[in-house]
């Protein structure tokens, strides 16, 4: 297995002792995203649309470090701190993904530091090198 973390760049630093990406044989887990500005690490501004998408911003940024995309995403975990908040986040996630679109799970939960929304995935790599690029930060 390898563990990835990134720093210094625009991927928000982890809040805690977790890697932001594992590479386990052919698929590739990423931790849980929330909509974290890159530069002073804080939850942003904004409602459910402009927190979707900035956690698939950053999601996009740690596949690419990979060399992989959100076209790769088999699994995706959306966690929504109110449920009711599911239709404006579909739109949001849907602009971020095209058929065939990965498998989802949407709980409501309580979510850190007052965000609105959190999103992990995982994505499957098989289709590309099984050498992966390795950024500063892997191990």
């Amino acid at each position: 297995m390898e563990h990835y973390s990134f720093p210094n760049t625009d991927i928000p630093p982890a809040y805690g002792p977790y890697s932001h990406a594992v590479v386990a044989g052919d698929f590739v887990f990423l931790a849980g995203q929330i909509a974290r500005d890159a530069v002073s690490g804080h939850l942003i501004e904004g409602d459910i649309t402009a927190q979707t998408a900035r956690c698939l911003e950053i999601i996009s940024d740690i596949l690419k470090s990979l060399g992989l995309s959100l076209a790769d995403v088999v699994r995706t975990t959306v966690f929504l701190s109110d449920i009711g908040d599911f239709d404006s986040m579909n739109c949001a996630y849907s602009a971020a993904f095209q058929p065939p679109y990965p498998v989802r799970s949407t709980p409501q939960v309580k979510m850190p530091f007052g965000a609105l929304v959190g999103i992990e995935v995982t994505a499957y790599r098989g289709r590309h090198s099984k050498v992966l690029k390795v950024p500063d930060g892997g191990s």
